[in-house]
């Protein structure tokens, strides 16, 4: 059994939807990376997705789009990510699903990238630039290695096409919550919650909401929708960054508490 799925069996008996930070490998610098990494571990986060800085992010707003700049200006590699990973303690156990554009995986090929991403300890991948086609033929080599290929849903995903993703995703299915890119959002659009429902008819694989959820009050409207998870990704950024490298742990840790309430 994967360890996404472990996990969001776990929650499921404990009756709360997991919380799922997302944050920027290596911004500003690796080592912090791994210091953050640890704090949400102790803040309560259930799973977490890793962004490997690509020069090109599609869909990424101007918060996380400023820290993949500033991750690539540090040097930031995807062999260095991985490098970073496996010198995580033994006891750091949370899932985590590494978020990459194509190039990277098809520069590095796709049997390499899965076999590297396997053995720095990550449990998924998700590709926001891959099409449906293109992840039949990733999916395989992925589960060949013991990791989950993720796929996203859109609000203008035709419905057909949602079903056949729905069934494809492994681990959990992404909904993206709005149309365009990451970035904090005042409020949620109502459609979600019914998009969460037809996700839930389609397939038994759980579903996370992600895209502008930026903080406890969106964490609770998802959670009444229905959703499985929540993903939180320009708002911890933002925060991290106006904290200065010495107290994103810190501030990352705080959050992560403030967040991992909403949740129950």
């Amino acid at each position: 059994m994967h360890a996404i799925h472990q996990r969001f069996e776990q929650l499921k008996q404990e009756g709360r939807m997991a919380l799922m930070p997302f944050l920027m490998a290596g911004d500003p610098d690796l080592a912090t990376t791994r210091e953050v990494l640890l704090a949400l571990q102790r803040g309560g986060a259930d799973m977490v997705e890793l962004g490997i800085p690509y020069s090109d992010p599609l869909a990424d707003g101007p918060v996380i789009q400023a820290a993949a700049s500033r991750a690539l200006h540090a040097g930031t590699t995807p062999a260095k990510v991985m490098e970073m990973l496996s010198t995580l303690p033994d006891d750091f156990d949370l899932p985590l699903i590494l978020f990459s554009y194509s190039n990277p995986l098809l520069n590095l090929g796709m049997q390499r990238f899965c076999e590297q991403a396997a053995g720095a300890g990550a449990s998924g991948l998700v590709i926001p630039d891959l099409p449906l086609e293109e992840a039949d033929r990733l999916s395989p080599i992925a589960t060949q290695h013991g990791l989950d290929l993720v796929l996203l849903v859109a609000p203008t995903t035709p419905e057909a096409r949602m079903a056949r993703i729905a069934e494809s995703s492994r681990g959990f299915t992404y909904l993206v919550s709005v149309t365009g890119v990451t970035g904090e959002r005042a409020q949620m659009e109502t459609r979600v919650e019914g998009l969460v429902q037809q996700l839930k008819q389609s397939s038994p694989v759980p579903v996370a909401v992600g895209f502008g959820i930026s903080g406890p009050e969106q964490v609770k409207q998802v959670r009444r929708w229905g959703a499985d998870g929540a993903i939180v990704g320009s708002a911890l950024v933002k925060r991290m960054a106006a904290a200065g490298a010495a107290n994103m742990a810190s501030e990352a840790e705080s959050f992560c508490r403030e967040l991992r309430e909403a949740c129950h």
